[in-house]
């Protein structure tokens, strides 16, 4: 009966599959946590160099950027 159970299941049984899913949503779950983090230290490292710059910096940036009136 175990061995016909291990057939339909494939090579795992339920117990060792269950596990995997298991670990693969907690895997999911801190790559996803990861990315935001790295996402959220980029917005705020860029927005400490906006900080830091010069108006003449920033005037250069924005007009090369924004549409002219």
């Amino acid at each position: 009966m175990a061995k016909k159970e291990e057939q339909n299941n494939g090579l795992f049984n339920e117990d060792v599959l269950a596990k995997l899913k298991d670990t693969k949503k907690a895997l999911q779950a801190e790559e996803q946590e990861r990315r935001e983090e790295e996402e959220a230290k980029r917005i705020f490292e860029r927005k400490q160099r906006e900080k830091n710059m010069s108006f003449a910096e920033m005037l250069d940036k924005h007009d090369n950027q924004g549409s002219k009136f």
